[in-house]
């Protein structure tokens, strides 16, 4: 997962006026300290109000997993749609689906008297560990999302109450065709939320491995496009 680091040099290198808009921030929350990069529209105002995504990174889930996705999946698209789009690395490398979530909600209020956001409401995604974060933190305090989306991701330990929860939201979920180690779980998660009167968008991306190229650069255009769709649907 790091080469992936290296291998997007060239799309780092033609977001360089994206980028100056990317603070790294840091805060101290349950006894841990927590990094950050917060991506804000270039023609930001602190007195208007925005959409806004808190983005989970894959692998270790440290600094270059955040640059990776940030530069992978969010950075081409979130300056014209207008988003603040927030991704924390793992405090302490401690992963979000453990001692990592810790430091919800407090993260997420912090955030949200820091800046004003939409409805107060956050939209949630991630890839891989981050997909797998994502759905776990959304199940854990569900009243501050409206859309959850994995790339790929799904719910871990699925019991009747964490799937009750997502009742409410927008979920997408993609995955590589070529993925064996995701395409089964998640299809059939899609299926088990879909059973149950659940919104879902599942997606199987052709000829695509774990790290789906059809959903970074300009095809990054398609999370934003979903996520807009349940600014509409999912409320």
């Amino acid at each position: 997962m790091k080469s992936l680091v290296i291998s997007l040099t060239v799309l780092l290198l033609t977001a360089t006026s994206a980028l100056a808009k990317v603070s790294d921030k840091t805060a101290e929350i349950a006894g841990m300290t927590v990094h950050y990069k917060i991506a804000l529209p270039s023609t930001y105002d602190p007195a208007k109000t925005y959409p806004a995504i808190l983005a989970f990174p894959p692998g270790s889930q440290d600094m270059d997993m955040v640059l990776t996705t940030l530069v992978q999946n969010w950075l081409p698209e979130y300056d014209k749609r207008g988003y603040i789009v927030v991704i924390p690395a793992a405090p302490f490398g401690r992963p979000f689906v453990r001692e990592g979530a810790k430091i919800f909600p407090e993260f997420l209020e912090q955030l949200l008297h820091e800046y004003k956001i939409r409805d107060n409401k956050f939209h949630v995604a991630g890839m891989s560990n981050g997909g797998r974060s994502a759905f776990h933190i959304a199940a854990m305090y569900p009243k501050y999302f409206l859309s959850v989306t994995g790339l790929p991701g799904l719910l871990p330990d699925p019991t009747p109450e964490r799937v009750a929860s997502l009742a409410g939201m927008c979920i997408h979920m993609h995955v590589g065709e070529l993925d064996s180690g995701w395409v089964g779980e998640v299809q059939q998660q899609a299926s088990m939320f879909r059973a149950k009167g659940y919104k879902v968008v599942f997606t199987v991306e052709k000829n695509e491995g774990h790290v789906m190229r059809t959903l970074a650069g300009p095809g990054s255009a398609r999370l934003f496009n979903e996520m807009e769709e349940a600014d509409q649907r999912c409320h």
